[in-house]
């Protein structure tokens, strides 16, 4: 959990128009699904219904059957501050050095809740509620879930689990319609003769809505 202030360019708002679409579009912008060695850590606590956005977001990854790489942080098995710390020693010991999105909650101004924002670097978790915990992620996947500022574990406390619902189903869907995205192109790249315009219907996009 993190605090927002900066002007948010790539992002997008979880109630928009197409924004399913529009977010895989930034994944695909920012992710290496070429990458074998994709983990995907989502951080957060169940305890808290503002900072669930990652453990939320974690499950609805792990539910998706078709979705291949690893996920670290589920509703069951969360990934927070008690543990954070040696799940990134044991990441970094692996033997191929993994590339890391990582996401989580955090709070921003009130004009910008309700936004998904994709960066490059790190998240620095804890950074809202003045926990000092490592930095993690090669790419950094953040839901704007209220406001900060002031009594930020209470704000968290009381942020509606709907709008933490909410942004984590999008999230997830987006980034498994990323990889299917990902998957239709490598297809018609690899054939001269089809054309990858038609991909909203080619993958069902309809059902992504």
């Amino acid at each position: 959990m993190q605090k927002v202030n900066e002007t948010l360019n790539a992002s997008v708002h979880h109630e928009q128009t197409g924004a399913l679409w529009h977010l895989s579009d930034l994944f695909l912008q920012h992710v290496p699904f070429d990458n074998e060695q994709l983990i995907f850590c989502c951080i957060g606590t169940d305890r808290s219904t503002g900072d669930a956005l990652g453990p939320l977001t974690g499950s609805f990854l792990s539910n998706f059957h078709s979705f291949p790489f690893e996920v670290i942080g589920t509703l069951e098995n969360p990934l927070h501050a008690i543990n954070l710390a040696s799940t990134l020693e044991e990441i970094q010991q692996r033997p191929t050095a993994p590339f890391v999105i990582a996401i989580d909650a955090c709070l921003g101004n009130e004009k910008n809740i309700g936004q998904i924002v994709v960066q490059e670097g790190p998240l620095f978790p804890g950074k809202a509620v003045k926990k000092e915990l490592p930095p993690i992620g090669d790419i950094s996947i953040k839901g704007i879930v209220n406001v900060g500022g002031f009594m930020e574990m209470l704000v968290l406390q009381n942020t509606r689990l709907n709008v933490t619902y909410s942004m984590s189903n999008k999230i997830a869907r987006a980034l498994l319609l990323s990889w299917q995205r990902h998957l239709l192109k490598k297809k018609y790249d690899g054939d001269d003769n089809t054309d990858y315009s038609n991909a909203r219907q080619q993958i069902g996009y309809s059902n992504f809505r």
